[in-house]
C-alpha cells in the first residue's frame, strides 16, 4: 500500500452518476487510507449522517469560512456549494494519512493550483455508457426526473475534463475498477491507461 513520511492526497472525479463516491468509500477501508469529508450546504440524501458523509452546513456559514480563507477547495455544484476544510485535510497528511477526495473538476483544479507538499494524484472516473449512468441516477435520485435532468444536463460539460487528469478508468464493474485504481495508486509497473481508446470512449458517450 502506498505510503508516505507525510500523507499523500488522491483524488477521484466523475460526472454525476458514474460511482465516484461508491469508490472512495472503498477504498478509504484500506490501512492509511481516509476520506476527506467534504463541507456542503445541499441536504442529507436517506442514510447520509453529519460528521461521516459530509459536514452539512448553511450557505451563509459556508460563506462565512470562504471568506475566512478556510477551504483547501471549494466550489458550487448544482447549486450547492462543497468545500474540503484546510484544517482537516493537513492534520491527516501530518499525521502520515494517504487521503481520498470525491470532489469535482472545480475543486481538482484547485488543489493542482496549489503548492502543496505531498504526493497528489489525480483519477477520473468514466461511466460504460450514457444510458448506464441514467440508470445509475434514476435508482440514486428515487426516480427524481427534475434532479436526473439537471445532472445530464451538466454530464457532457463534465466529461470534457477528463484531459486534465493523470488517470482515466471506466467504471463497467464496480470491484474491478476498484482494482485498477489500487494499481494506479500502488504505483504497479508505472501503470499508464489507454488515451486513444479513453477519447474514443468519450466520442461514444458524448453522442
Amino acid at each position: 500500500m502506498s505510503s508516505f513520511k507525510k500523507g499523500g492526497i488522491f483524488i477521484l472525479s466523475s460526472p454525476s452518476g458514474a460511482g465516484k463516491t461508491t469508490l472512495v468509500k472503498k477504498i478509504s477501508k484500506n490501512r492509511n487510507f481516509s476520506v476527506s469529508v467534504s463541507h456542503t450546504t445541499r441536504s442529507p440524501r436517506p442514510n447520509e449522517k453529519n460528521g461521516k458523509d459530509y459536514f452539512f452546513i448553511s450557505k451563509n456559514n459556508f460563506k462565512k469560512l470562504i471568506k475566512k480563507g478556510e477551504f483547501l477547495e471549494h466550489a458550487k455544484v448544482f447549486d450547492n456549494y462543497y468545500g474540503s476544510s484546510k484544517k482537516l485535510v493537513n492534520e491527516k497528511i501530518n499525521k502520515g494519512k494517504n487521503i481520498v477526495f470525491d470532489i469535482d473538476w472545480q475543486g481538482t483544479r484547485q488543489i493542482k493550483n496549489k503548492s502543496i507538499k505531498c504526493k497528489v494524484l489525480t483519477i477520473f472516473i468514466l461511466p460504460p455508457s450514457k444510458s448506464e449512468l441514467l440508470k445509475r441516477l434514476l435508482k440514486r435520485e428515487k426516480k427524481n426526473m427534475k434532479t436526473v435532468k439537471k445532472r445530464m444536463k451538466e454530464f457532457k460539460k463534465d466529461l470534457l475534463k477528463w484531459k486534465e487528469y493523470d488517470y482515466v478508468v471506466i467504471n463497467d464493474k464496480l470491484n474491478q475498477c476498484y482494482r485498477k485504481i489500487m494499481k494506479i495508486i500502488k504505483n504497479k509497473n508505472e501503470t499508464i491507461y489507454d488515451k486513444k481508446f479513453i477519447s474514443q470512449h468519450v466520442k461514444r458517450l458524448l453522442n
